[in-house]
């Protein structure tokens, strides 16, 4: 579904200080409207000019006349403008060139030659995103700012990196791979395949969720681009050649060949005007031929299995197999069938109530759902998955007869219209939710089908589908469950794979690696050899060379607006509870957020406290068991959610704010439904459910474990950072590796018990009107406020900090209409940091490593700035 997007305060840009861009006289809706289909704008011709009431925009699309290139804009009042070019990258071979090209295309291009120039511009730009992705069929540059000089300056940037990219080839042995000595200064040293992609897709494939999912993708469409890794098979990759790299970026990088998406408040044509003169105007129309054509469906199910590094830190050592059916379905160039299995999936898969949860994961044949699971739309032609992980052998045969039962039931049973109708309410919230990263959002929303020839305006549409789902269901109340038939039951094309750990997979790839490596070697010459070593000393040199930066724009203090624009707080108290109150634009949504201290909390609770956050919303409370839970939840609200909270102190390094955060939306109409949920939350939540409690315990534990080889850089700086600061020392315990072993020992408990014991007495620290302070956006809000704080203030017992050095800081001085009111930081005077060194021994062929340096704290004059 569609994230939103909104950014309520705006400013005056321009690409000059004498010539300002956004008009205030219309909106930029408004103005965008006046383009005509058939109007001939600086090389392009208008083709569509669509409102979309639902997002607040106006889509225009255009065609460039000579390169046939694609454009879509999307004018919405947003001053965070974005830029997106992305091209169909269609390879044929496992050798990661769309991605290898995707790094080396940013390491110089002929107007601007220095290395890495989108780094370089980081401190040359006010850019609010700046990045570059590689997916399984196409590849994406986007770019987004408040700026208008700025985004002038960074399209210049991106335009002539795409285009015009040097691709030397220097650049391609140290972004795509080589052979180098180990130690490059050594020539007697071994030789050793290096490179930034060869290493990342080392560790990308080093993570068993990631590596099942390219599996399941490459055997489930096995006769097209589909069947091979786009990111590189690490085996594969030493077989790419520099001229092939050359090669394919001129084929596939073409005008011809990209969709580019303007979004924002700033005007289409100086965008136009600056992407025809500086890149499409030197270009003519070729025809790229990257179309993939449809799947060959086949005419029986197939079964597959593959196998994976066994993984230590799982709950349960001898339940590592994983086992998933995954389904082909249509094109997702159609944008009423794609939304329609995508409501289909989640009524399927999401939430307690849904049939494939009651069947697979209470039941506790698994830990979690498998890593690849529900609807896919990514590909040109969709997929199911459904599955478990955490599997017994033994029990792989009876998933899968669950899975058919299941969808046997779903046809024979339907859905609960009362699913429907929550469903449909959670994409009302979706539409309405407005973040400030809605054109990122929505390039990625759009791409795929795009990328696939679909029309992008008729996906923008999304209440006209939702409102002919809403009809065929009318129509036909078997509507849903003739779908289940279609694309499930009696759909042929459908995979069965199975993976399981393997104690010698690991020795296997390195000895695969190391027969690569030598048939490399074994035709080099001494010539060769010497040629190698001389190439590593010149890339060594050429890596700490200062680059001249020169070449590169950048913004003059004259290109940036002198004032910032202020956001008006109000900041008082209801029954006793500091609140803050800032009314914004946002589309009939109501979002509240409160913030509880851990300051009384006993030291030994405070290792528990993450997987009470984790729980407390999904155990049932007052009178209403998990299920009847969920079922409110998603009915009458757009989520409620708690999460650990660490922040240290702007002024010191040894003050910090420690608590949890409790998050919430709503229409306005549903305020008196989400507090009740929330008051019933507070006061009467169900503890007591052990089977209840073990499931998510498991599903917990097995997302920790899988999150390591993907974020094993996160986990090493906080490790490095924990005996630094005191935040630095409770981030690690809430979120570190010190967590993630916590949770390993939880899940294999034979008895919770404790656990069960325990998790009130969390409750009553952190639940307590004395430790909270509120948030919200809407007037509306306040009555509902008042009443609930008096509900969970009945409770309401005084309790001593267990830390005894507790601050009492002023929320915001300097704002007139701010109240005396305080906020408690902990301190810790005494704490001395300590320099340690930590290694954990992981079964991944790639480390991860960080060191952290105590420095000052944000507000000191040698901040980084």
């Amino acid at each position: 579904f569609l994230p939103g997007g909104w950014t309520c305060l705006k400013r005056n840009g321009g690409y000059g200080q004498k010539h300002t861009w956004r008009l205030k006289s219309t909106s930029a809706r408004e103005r965008a409207l006046q383009y005509q289909p058939g109007q001939k704008i600086h090389g392009f011709t208008v083709k569509e000019v669509v409102a979309v009431p639902d997002l607040f925009l106006t889509a225009v699309k255009l065609t460039h006349d000579k390169t046939g290139a694609q454009y879509l804009h999307a004018a919405r009042d947003d001053s965070n403008n974005l830029f997106s070019v992305q091209f169909r990258t269609t390879p044929m071979d496992s050798t990661g060139v769309p991605h290898i090209l995707e790094h080396t295309v940013l390491c110089g291009s002929e107007k601007y030659p220095c290395r890495d120039p989108f780094f370089k511009m980081l401190n040359r730009s006010l850019s609010t995103f700046m990045n570059a992705f590689t997916a399984s069929d196409y590849t994406m540059y986007p770019f987004s700012t408040q700026n208008g000089k700025d985004f002038q300056n960074l399209l210049s940037v991106y335009l002539d990196a795409v285009f015009f990219p040097c691709l030397r080839e220097q650049d391609f042995w140290q972004e795509g791979w080589r052979l180098e000595n180990e130690d490059p200064t050594d020539p007697n040293s071994p030789l050793v395949f290096k490179g930034v992609v060869f290493n990342e897709m080392k560790g990308a494939f080093s993570d068993n969720e990631r590596l099942y999912a390219q599996h399941l993708q490459n055997k489930l469409y096995p006769n097209h681009t589909y069947s091979v890794v786009s990111g590189g098979e690490p085996l594969a990759i030493p077989d790419l050649t520099w001229e092939q790299l050359k090669q394919f970026h001129a084929t596939h990088y073409h005008p011809s060949n990209a969709r580019f998406f303007t979004y924002g408040d700033l005007p289409l044509e100086p965008h136009l005007k600056q992407i025809q003169e500086e890149a499409l105007s030197k270009f003519d129309r070729i025809n790229p031929k990257t179309e993939v054509p449809s799947q060959p469906r086949w005419t029986s199910p197939k079964e597959d299995h593959v196998t994976c590094s066994p993984d230590p830190l799982a709950p349960d050592p001898n339940k590592q197999n994983t086992v998933c059916v995954s389904y082909l379905l249509g094109d997702i160039t159609d944008a009423f069938e794609g939304l329609t299995l995508s409501l289909l999936s989640s009524l399927m898969i999401s939430g307690p109530n849904s049939p494939f949860y009651k069947s697979l994961i209470e039941p506790k044949l698994g830990t979690d759902f498998s890593s690849v699971v529900g609807y896919d739309g990514s590909t040109k032609e969709a997929s199911f998955s459904i599955g478990l992980q955490g599997v017994d052998e033994e029990d792989i045969e009876r998933v899968k007869q669950i899975i058919s039962q299941t969808i046997d039931k779903i046809i024979e049973n339907g859905f609960e219209e009362r699913r429907i109708k929550a469903l449909i309410h959670k994409l009302e919230i979706q539409i309405k939710h407005q973040t400030t990263n809605f054109g990122l959002s929505l390039a990625s929303y759009i791409a795929s089908s795009w990328n696939h020839d679909g029309d992008p305006v008729e996906l923008l549409r999304i209440s006209d589908s939702v409102a002919k789902f809403r009809q065929a269901l009318k129509e036909n109340p078997h509507f849903l469950q003739e779908k289940v038939r279609q694309y499930f039951k009696e759909n042929t094309h459908r995979l069965t794979l199975s993976m399981s750990p393997e104690e010698s997979y690991l020795e296997k790839q390195a000895k695969a690696e190391e027969e690569k490596l030598q048939k490399k070697i074994e035709v080099l010459s001494d010539s060769d050899r010497k040629q190698i070593y001389e190439k590593g000393l010149d890339l060594l040199a050429a890596q700490s060379q200062t680059q001249d930066v020169s070449c590169l724009p950048a913004l003059k203090v004259s290109d940036i607006e002198p004032t910032i624009p202020i956001t008006p707080v109000q900041i008082s108290t209801a029954g006793g509870v500091p609140v803050q109150y800032c009314e914004q634009p946002t589309n009939g949504l109501v979002y509240f957020r409160a913030l509880c201290n851990l300051n009384t909390l006993p030291e030994d609770l405070r290792v528990f406290v993450p997987l009470f956050c984790s729980v407390i919303t999904k155990m049932g409370c007052g009178a209403l068991d998990y299920r009847q839970q969920a079922q409110q939840m998603e009915l009458r609200t757009g989520g409620m959610s708690v999460s650990t909270q660490v922040i240290t102190d702007c002024n010191e390094l040894d003050t910090y704010e420690q608590g949890i955060l409790l998050s919430s939306s709503c229409l306005e109409r549903n305020l008196p439904h989400m507090f009740q949920l929330w008051s019933d939350i507070f006061i009467s939540p169900h503890f007591d459910d052990e089977e209840r409690l073990r499931v998510l315990v498991m599903q917990s534990a097995q997302e920790l474990a899988n999150g390591i080889a993907y974020s094993g850089h996160l986990y090493a700086m906080t490790r490095a950072g924990r005996h630094l600061t005191p935040a630095g020392d409770l981030q690690e315990t809430f979120g570190g590796m010190e967590q993630v072993t916590f949770m390993k020992r939880t899940a294999a408990m034979a008895d919770l018990s404790q656990i069960i014991r325990t998790l009130p007495r969390i409750k009553i620290h952190l639940f307590n009107p004395d430790n909270m302070r509120w948030v919200y956006n809407t007037p509306a809000i306040a009555a509902h406020l008042e009443g609930f704080i008096k509900d969970v203030a009945k409770n309401r017992k005084e309790r001593k900090p267990v830390r005894p050095n507790i601050i009492e800081v002023k929320l915001n001085s300097k704002n007139k209409i701010c109240v005396n009111e305080l906020i408690r930081l902990s301190s810790i005077p005494t704490f001395h940091p300590c320099p340690m060194k930590t290694f954990f021994q992981m079964p991944f062929p790639v480390n991860f490593v960080s060191e952290s340096i105590r420095t000052v704290p944000f507000s000191h004059k040698d901040y980084a700035r």
